[in-house]
């Protein structure tokens, strides 16, 4: 104790060659001193030409008279430096701020309507006895098949390229038209209709792009082949399995073959499913609760009066993003990834950061790429 009682008054009177802390000393020697302090000196304190210990040297950096104020420095917040701050914890209290006013709204909406949930809504008596929008599932198959023979034929030089793209014309058109007139000539449930309308759609944007690349394929073939081999078949793959396997698989461009994985992961498809319920749930929830009773508590937007309209329209657009961001999550992350999944299917970029577009037509770009 004797022996660093010396120590400091050394350091405090300026006995020692290189000293920690001077009020008095330029700059450049306050520099030096704090690198004694905070770099080198972590090792030794050179004082009075005797080496001290890590512990004596931080309770020298520690002493009242040892400056705190080192560099020039911004606040976190400054327009210089916010974009250098990490925010998560902000990040987390918006979460918090969140959940706790949508929670409130919950309650409130709970505590005016109730619980207005109805299966009718979803599923009904009709439900079960909607067999023509079964059986008009069950046979859409046919058109891909059909467009399957057409190309048969084609490769086979039977049918000439305009008759091959009239073919392919008459069949997407049946393929989106003809479901329309089932759901329009029987009174079917609503979610029957759009399970319906969502696989026609599908099934129509695969048949074009069907066509589309086996008729990029066809010129290719046909300006690899010599003139004395017109008559011969065309070679390029046109495949049952190819068009099968395309037809089930989370994809809207054909290829004759795709990346597979190598084994299908068992207990991360249950969770997943039990994600795709849990949301589907959620989503079912907010339009029950939410949005039925908002639009038919409302007037008329023509019989209102302007700022009614806008009114309604706001208090809409909260519950209408929710379901959007449900419906998003749904369908392109959970059911797309299960699909893949259980066909092996490797691609599974079905959609990127479309939340940090800064326009809207590049959010459409991020949207088409895989279209």
């Amino acid at each position: 104790m004797a022996e660093e009682s010396e120590d400091l008054k050394k350091v405090s009177n300026g006995e020692s060659g290189d000293r920690i802390v001077d009020g008095a000393a330029n700059n450049d020697s306050e520099r030096n001193n704090s690198e004694n302090v905070n770099g080198e000196g972590e090792a030794k304190v050179v004082n009075g030409g005797g080496a001290q210990d890590f512990e004596t040297a931080i309770r020298y950096s520690y002493r009242p008279s040892s400056p705190a104020h080192r560099k020039v420095k911004e606040s976190p917040l400054s327009s210089d430096a916010i974009f250098r701050q990490s925010h998560a914890g902000l990040f987390n209290l918006c979460v918090v701020v969140l959940v706790a006013v949508n929670s409130r709204l919950i309650i409130e909406n709970l505590m005016k309507y109730g619980l207005l949930i109805r299966a009718g809504f979803w599923f009904s008596s009709k439900s079960f006895r909607d067999w023509p929008i079964f059986m008009c599932c069950l046979s859409l198959p046919i058109f891909p098949f059909t467009a399957f023979l057409v190309e048969k034929l084609a490769q086979r030089r039977r049918i000439s390229d305009p008759v091959v793209v009239l073919l392919h014309i008459l069949i997407s058109t049946i393929t989106i038209l003809y479901p329309v007139f089932v759901i329009l000539r029987c009174d079917s449930a609503v979610l029957s209709g759009v399970i319906l309308m969502l696989f026609a759609c599908t099934m129509w944007l695969k048949l074009v792009s069907y066509a589309h690349t086996n008729y990029d394929m066809r010129a290719i073939a046909k300006a690899s082949i010599k003139e004395d081999e017109l008559l011969m078949e065309l070679p390029y793959d046109v495949s049952i399995e190819s068009l099968v396997y395309f037809m089930v698989a989370p994809t809207l461009c054909y290829q004759t073959s795709y990346p597979r994985t190598a084994c299908i992961r068992k207990g991360w498809v249950a969770r997943q499913v039990l994600k795709l319920v849990i949301f589907t749930g959620v989503m079912g929830f907010i339009i029950e609760q939410y949005i039925n009773p908002i639009v038919q508590n409302s007037q008329h937007p023509l019989k209102a009066n302007l700022l009614y309209a806008i009114e309604r329209i706001l208090k809409l657009s909260v519950p209408n993003l929710y379901v959007w961001l449900c419906m998003f999550y749904c369908f392109f992350h959970l059911w797309l990834n299960i699909l893949a999944e259980l066909l092996k299917f490797g691609d599974r970029e079905f959609y990127k950061d479309w939340w940090n577009a800064r326009t809207f037509e590049e959010v459409d770009f991020i949207y088409e790429i895989k279209l």
